[in-house]
């Protein structure tokens, strides 16, 4: 069974909603056979690689809101990172441009270690407050989940992956995603948004049980055209 999971490094509730799936799925008994794949989507393409702009300054200009409402919308948002043990630091954390953190990912995905350096990156940034778009940053992070670091700067380099990044974006456009996180399991079940554990794990027994279903009806047909016959 496999999770497509469209997410944005720059999005507070993807990270939040990682940590659910993950809840529901130390609760499902069959977690041993499902598999997730990391799919980009940048909720903002043109972002700029540095501001000197802090999040809620960014978010009340955005959204015209007063400054303090903003401030507001990042602590309620820190508390429920906090509700699934994560900690975030929005008065810190270092707005940048996410694509080559995007391209670095699907290089990952080459060495299968796309789903660790989408996690070190997400906690980097969330709660170390990096700056994922300087290169040497994400040189030294892909190093820590096992990259060669060479390979790593010549990928940065080039615009390599630029198109995969692309693809993601639109193949999640195509499928009606209006917003991440987005979880598609066994390319059908779709969850949206950083939903309870309890959602993920009634979607992931559905799933389960449906190709289950199908695996058994496919196994009786078989049998029923055995040896050149068909049985009735």
């Amino acid at each position: 069974m496999n999770i497509e999971i469209w997410s944005d490094f720059a999005c507070p509730f993807c990270y939040i909603g990682k940590r659910k799936l993950e809840q529901a799925l130390e609760q499902f008994e069959h977690k041993a056979q499902v598999t997730t794949e990391f799919k980009s989507f940048e909720l903002d393409p043109n972002a700029a690689k540095h501001t000197d702009k802090s999040m809620a300054e960014l978010l009340a200009g955005k959204y015209k809101m007063p400054l303090r409402q903003a401030e507001a919308m990042t602590a309620n948002v820190a508390a429920q990172a906090a509700d699934v043990g994560l900690t975030y630091h929005f008065d810190t954390m270092q707005p940048t441009n996410m694509l080559d953190a995007h391209r670095l990912t699907h290089y990952a995905k080459t060495q299968g270690k796309a789903n660790e350096l989408a996690e070190r990156l997400l906690y980097a940034y969330f709660t170390e407050s990096k700056h994922l778009s300087t290169p040497d940053t994400l040189i030294e992070l892909a190093g820590e989940v096992g990259l060669v670091k060479e390979e790593v700067a010549k990928v940065l380099e080039s615009d390599q992956f630029a198109d995969a990044v692309k693809y993601d974006h639109n193949q999640g456009v195509q499928l009606g995603l209006q917003g991440v996180p987005f979880f598609v399991i066994n390319q059908k079940h779709v969850v949206s948004g950083a939903q309870q554990s309890s959602a993920f794990l009634e979607a992931l027994t559905t799933a389960w049980n449906e190709e289950k279903a199908q695996k058994t009806s496919t196994e009786n047909t078989d049998d029923a055209c055995a040896d050149g016959l068909c049985k009735f």
